[in-house]
């Protein structure tokens, strides 16, 4: 049997040879196309209740991304937590919109882009007072959002999410305010610290808060503390 592998190999060598091909021989090509693509999805808008459209100074903008559970066509999932809950409840002075991921997906960072332009094309928003948030699944976009487009935002608080450590140089510059539960057994604590770690050793602007008692459920007390809104407010890309 090997003997009749090795022949057939070179009867295919032979056979190349004689076509003028050689095993070696590879063709270097470049691809180019533009395509195009419709972006889509349900979101929630909330206001402050001094909104006022005519406003020339603009109001500070607030991205809020759900976890995985919320996931669908059902907006009233986006309020089950995080800012537009708490909005319901006590005036945040921000413009908040909370994009619903759809069902199956994940959080695509391209089309948040898309919906923070057209959130800034439509209403009288501060673009240098724009925040972004989000906790597990919207904890994991919130990260890849600021590495992706890391001159967007004045500041972001990701709860028990994570990120890529290699890739925090990018976003050394951002104040960002992370916050995960000890005891998380869904996505463990490991998740944040590596990237925090990572910040603290480029100097990075960060804090991290961690609930020693916390399991996944790091997001109640984190969105329902005043001291979190007053910390983005403090924060503009003219003004750190």
């Amino acid at each position: 049997m090997k003997r009749f592998k090795y022949l057939s190999l070179t009867l295919l060598f032979a056979i190349l040879a004689m076509s003028g091909m050689t095993q070696s021989e590879v063709e270097k090509m470049y691809f180019s196309k533009d395509v195009s693509r419709t972006v889509a999805f349900g979101y929630l808008l909330q206001f402050p209740a001094n909104y006022d459209a005519g406003n020339s100074e603009g109001y500070p903008l607030l991205l809020f991304l759900h976890g995985s559970g919320e996931r669908g066509t059902n907006l009233d999932l986006v309020k089950k937590h995080g800012p537009p809950k708490v909005a319901e409840e006590i005036d945040l002075p921000f413009i908040i919109v909370s994009p619903q991921c759809p069902e199956g997906t994940w959080w695509d960072v391209d089309d948040l882009k898309v919906l923070v332009d057209e959130m800034v094309a439509a209403y009288p928003i501060d673009t240098t007072r724009l925040y972004l948030t989000g906790l597990s699944m919207g904890g994991f976009g919130t990260w890849e959002m600021l590495m992706k487009y890391p001159d967007l935002f004045a500041a972001a608080i990701p709860v028990c999410g994570g990120a890529y450590a290699a890739r925090a140089r990018l976003i050394r510059h951002i104040p960002i305010w992370a916050f995960h539960g000890l005891q998380d057994d869904v996505v463990p604590i490991e998740n944040s610290q590596r990237v925090v770690d990572a910040l603290k050793s480029l100097d990075g602007d960060i804090n991290f808060t961690i609930y020693p008692e916390a399991g996944h459920d790091a997001w109640t007390e984190t969105y329902n503390n005043p001291e979190i809104y007053t910390w983005l407010l403090k924060h503009s890309k003219n003004k750190r």
